[in-house]
């Protein structure tokens, strides 16, 4: 009697076997992995932003370290006011307190910060104060573009920095005339914006570009159908809010902000003469070009030499100079040449192998970009 094959073997085998195949057709198939970005990270939703505010006050309760009265007039009348205020008339007096500083206050109003809301303010001196270590700033109205008080903030200033002085040497770290109240302001006005009721929207781009405020408009539109979202200009898309989410923009905005989009760039290379940083973006191109890097070094040394007579003798002391001068042309570094659409890595690969530090790589891509073979913007910083 013959023997059937053995089927059950093949049978667990083979969903395994299916499996690898997917998984190495899947891996040869997917492309290569963009750098996706929320919408939320790379465009702000209108309205949705902070408003500066700041006012002009007085700290108080310094150990000497105050405005001189005499150098600081806002000082003396800021401080002559407050008193009367308070029913202490001190006009014609002579005020010689250096326990006073005026300062101004600023903060950012954070959007649909309510009555009550706490914000950090920033405290700087505006006089010769020292320091403001130790003060307490007294009630200060913070005040909008607009004039109008839209907070109040008092409190103890906290200082990072520090300054000590004796009668030969002074030391001082940080910057001991700037401080910090955290939670020292509060909201006494509210900003009216209602959100909920708008009938269009529209998104500000971070970084203004036409392809990137396409894709995320065509994102949009895949996610709430139909052609709500429509991009006017490289850094702003408008959206007409649909019938559906009249009245209820909060949900359709937390899902919209959750899109992820790849966002485009301009080739740019950025450029901080000052400390010789340079940025260069993925898409950088450069033509094929020549590049050859040498400077001509001139080096001089001055080894005197000292002649002196015998002893007893009506000789003088010579000085004699002997100066020895040395041309370096570097003539070890030779033409090299960069090929026709390189990557950035290449580039950055060829630029180093000619030995060059980046005051001569920022000359190197200014005159690259001279002859038009870098296909780049440059921005210097």
């Amino acid at each position: 009697m013959s023997r059937l094959p053995a089927l059950p073997l093949l049978t667990t085998r083979l969903p395994r076997l299916i499996t690898l195949c997917l998984a190495l057709g899947l891996a040869f198939v997917a492309g290569p992995v963009h750098a996706l970005s929320r919408i939320k990270d790379l465009a702000a939703v209108e309205g949705v932003r902070a408003n500066q505010i700041l006012g002009y006050g007085i700290v108080v309760g310094l150990n000497g370290t105050g405005d001189t009265l005499n150098n600081a007039p806002f000082t003396r009348q800021s401080l002559t006011a407050m008193l009367e205020r308070l029913g202490v008339n001190t006009r014609g007096a002579n005020m010689r307190t250096a326990n006073v500083a005026a300062v101004m206050v600023t903060a950012n109003l954070p959007p649909f910060a309510t009555q009550g809301t706490r914000l950090d303010v920033t405290v700087s001196a505006l006089g010769d104060a020292k320091s403001l270590q130790g003060g307490t700033l007294l009630a200060t109205p913070l005040l909008g573009a607009d004039g109008e008080v839209y907070a109040v903030s008092q409190g103890p200033v906290a200082i990072a920095g520090f300054s000590a002085e004796g009668e030969a040497s002074k030391i001082t770290r940080g910057v001991p005339t700037v401080g910090r109240i955290a939670n020292g302001g509060l909201v006494e006005r509210e900003i009216d914006f209602a959100l909920n009721k708008l009938k269009t929207l529209r998104l500000s781009l971070r970084n203004p570009d036409l392809t990137t405020a396409r894709r995320m408009a065509a994102a949009i539109n895949d996610f709430l159908g139909g052609d709500a979202a429509e991009p006017t200009d490289p850094s702003t898309v408008v959206l007409q809010i649909p019938q559906r989410f009249q009245g209820n923009m909060i949900r359709m905005l937390t899902d919209i902000e959750q899109l992820r989009i790849e966002p485009d760039q301009l080739a740019r290379i950025v450029i901080d003469e000052r400390s010789g940083i340079i940025v260069m973006g993925k898409d950088v191109r450069v033509s094929t070009v020549a590049v050859a890097q040498g400077n001509l070094t001139v080096t001089i040394t001055e080894q005197p030499q000292v002649s002196q007579p015998n002893p007893l003798s009506r000789g003088q002391t010579v000085v004699t100079p002997r100066s020895n001068v040395k041309v370096d042309t570097e003539g070890g570094n030779k033409l090299a040449l960069v090929r026709e659409s390189v990557t950035l890595a290449e580039l950055v690969d060829g630029l180093n192998a000619l030995g060059i530090g980046p005051r001569d790589l920022i000359s190197i891509l200014q005159a690259i970009k001279t002859a038009g073979a870098l296909q780049a913007e440059i921005e210097v910083m």
